[in-house]
């Protein structure tokens, strides 16, 4: 089979050693978008939205070696001698060899390799089912999982570090080391990875600061950078003890046995990701790079940028990959001006892309995103035709293909009891009550770490109508009392507020649905309401302000509510509560909402995520692992009108 005219004649299979198609899984787990993965030919990696809403670029049809590498076929491979397990001896790690006469290449352990990469975030897969994915990565014939560690979901409070549950960062590195996988890890600080702020903790957000989250890029790093989010990673020693001593969780993650010379399957560590992007400090990458250096990482350290912005990126030392939809003449141009003598990295081949609500669905092969596996861990086309690739190149055969986990149809919930957002004002926190409205992420609450997610209400008195201004970000609606009269958005701050023959009460309902995780607009991601409101150019004060987390304490405090029965209609927002009955045996659905408008849907206290009749998202995935045996508590909270029922699906509809 002919190479590609468009592909560059010196690319080979010896000469790309590395490859890492994205996404490998999809995941719901997304604020205003989907996510993405990423492979390096050996890893995949969950998809992520950007805020370029490029097209998606399917793998090639059909897929052969040939379509990435125009060189003569290789030989087959054999790394069975290569595995975590099997590897006893190690002194020297992951390396790069450039011969004399031949094609810079990878080794391990003095051993010629390659990566073959998929990415899998255990953040964003129940943890039951990690063993899983994990399995069908190994029998597709990678050798490689990378995974991005979320600063944001490790500290959801200023110095309060979470690694329990599907956070448990070291128990999904160990699980690679019983599968047969090699590790890169890519804790950031920065992710991308269609994650909220790239990862960045919002209570990270300096109210003193003009420029928000610019401490991050520019030259303030220095004194705002503090070293615990490295030593959460590291493996052990630390050059300022008295700094380290925040958590137990800490400590557990800083001695676990999960970097390469430590008999653990870490082979790779990367110090930041797509800087090249933003750069604006000179000294951020030199600061990351000295800092893992200090707490002891010594595996192949490396960074990962956009084609055309490796130049700017990468860092002197580390080696460079790039990230990419699809190869061109022109590829790897800025990669060589950087190392002609090092193999080529693919750290992101993204293989499909992200939907935006009201969009169309952009996706064709795959169901959600367009990934090798889809969220619930169902093989796609793309999946049999890497197994096939990997497959012709491998000297013995794939492990046999996991089963595919059961799906079921229950009967439909119909919720029976309803508690509206009025109702519910009552079990929530002590409000905060201020002068002026405060944003999200300023709200004096959570040990002042602010608010992440969910909504805001702000409520005021007042006795005169007429022209309301406010910036709220990024949705709002807004009541009278209990009516709504409008709504308001990043488009529209104005709203005509009717002349009242009484004092009433101005509700204003706000919520965030996402802060982007890519370009400079993350800066600009403050969410509630910003500045002031005003009626008819007079600034209102005295607000009272309600912070709506959805978090599962407050599920676990509605329980003593007193709940109405449902009425045949209601409008407005209100928690509906019902029982899904899931017999003896739970196992995985899809979650309908088609006659209901918009809202969350919450089950045993976990949260699915948003249902919107807009699109182009109409189901829900909900794993069975997070169902009991027969009832299981079903809220839904809508956000304009209730709804007859909710049904589940054995198929997703995307």
């Amino acid at each position: 089979m002919k190479s590609s005219p468009l592909l560059s004649p010196c690319l080979s299979w010896k000469r790309m050693a590395g490859i890492f198609f994205l996404p490998f899984i999809s995941s719901g787990f997304a604020p205003r978008f989907k996510q993405e993965e990423n492979f390096m030919l050996g890893r995949a990696h969950p998809s992520q939205p950007r805020v370029s809403a490029v097209p998606p670029s399917p793998l090639p049809n059909p897929l052969s070696l040939s379509t990435f590498f125009p060189s003569p076929a290789p030989s087959r491979f054999n790394w069975s001698h290569l595995t975590p397990l099997e590897l006893k001896n190690r002194s020297v790690g992951l390396g790069t060899e450039s011969p004399g006469r031949g094609k810079p290449h990878f080794t391990l352990e003095g051993h010629k390799f390659l990566i073959f990469g998929g990415s899998i975030h255990c953040f964003r897969v129940p943890r039951e089912y990690w063993r899983d994915r994990l399995l069908k990565l190994k029998a597709c014939g990678f050798n490689t999982v990378t995974t991005y560690v979320p600063w944001n979901l490790h500290e959801p409070e200023r110095g309060k570090f979470d690694f329990s549950g599907n956070l448990d960062l070291e128990a999904f590195v160990l699980m690679g080391t019983e599968i047969g996988l090699w590790v890169i890890l890519r804790p950031g600080p920065y992710i991308c990875s269609e994650m909220d702020l790239g990862g960045l903790p919002s209570s990270r957000w300096d109210k003193n600061l003009d420029y928000g989250l610019a401490w991050w890029l520019t030259d303030v790093i220095s004194a705002l950078w503090e070293p615990k989010w490295e030593d959460c990673l590291s493996p052990g020693v630390q050059d300022q003890p008295e700094q380290h001593s925040e958590t137990t969780a800490l400590q557990k993650i800083q001695k676990f046995e999960s970097v390469y010379r430590q008999g653990g399957p870490v082979i790779a560590v990367q110090v930041e990701n797509e800087y090249g992007s933003f750069k604006k400090d000179k000294t951020y990458m030199l600061y990351l790079h000295k800092a893992l250096l200090r707490r002891g990482i010594v595996e192949l350290l490396l960074t990962s940028d956009g084609e055309k912005h490796v130049l700017s990126g990468h860092t002197k030392g580390v080696l460079a990959a790039i990230n990419l939809q699809k190869l061109h003449q022109d590829t790897f141009n800025q990669l060589h001006k950087v190392q002609r003598d090092k193999p080529l990295l693919i750290m992101e081949y993204w293989v499909g892309w992200f939907d935006r609500w009201g969009d169309k669905h952009h996706v064709k092969d795959a169901k959600d995103y367009d990934a090798v596996l889809t969220e619930a861990g169902d093989y796609t086309e793309k999946y049999l035709k890497l197994q096939k690739l990997f497959q012709s190149v491998s000297a013995t055969p794939l492990p046999r293909v996991p089963k595919l986990p059961p799906k079921a149809v229950y009967p439909p919930v119909r919720p029976s009891l309803y508690l509206p957002l009025w109702d519910a004002l009552f079990y929530l926190n002590e409000p905060v009550r201020s002068r002026q409205p405060v944003n999200m992420e300023n709200l004096p609450i959570n040990n002042g770490s602010g608010q992440s997610y969910g909504l805001v209400l702000y409520e005021k008195s007042i006795c005169s109508g007429g022209r309301l201004r406010a910036h709220a970000h990024d949705m709002a609606q807004v009541f009278l009392d209990e009516t709504m009269i409008g709504i308001l958005n990043e488009n529209n701050k104005d709203l005509h507020i009717p002349e009242l023959r009484d004092c009433r009460y101005l509700r204003i309902l706000v919520e965030n649905q996402g802060r982007v995780n890519f370009s400079w607009q993350i800066q600009n991601e403050q969410k509630g309401i910003t500045g002031s409101v005003s009626i008819n150019n007079s600034s209102l004060e005295g607000f009272t302000i309600y912070s709506l987390e959805m978090k599962m304490s407050f599920f676990e405090r509605l329980r003593s509510a007193t709940w109405k029965p449902v009425p045949d209609s209601h409008q407005g927002p209100a928690f509906y509560r019902g029982t899904l009955k899931a017999g003896p045996s739970p196992k995985d659905t899809f979650l309908s909402l088609l006659n209901w408008n918009y809202g969350f849907v919450f089950v045993n206290g976990r949260n699915l995520g948003r249902c919107w009749n807009m699109g182009p998202q109409k189901t829900l995935y909900l794993p069975g692992v997070w169902l009991h045996p027969e009832d299981n508590e079903v809220i839904l909270f809508e956000k304009m009108m209730s709804g007859p029922d909710i049904k589940s699906t054995d198929k997703p509809t995307l």
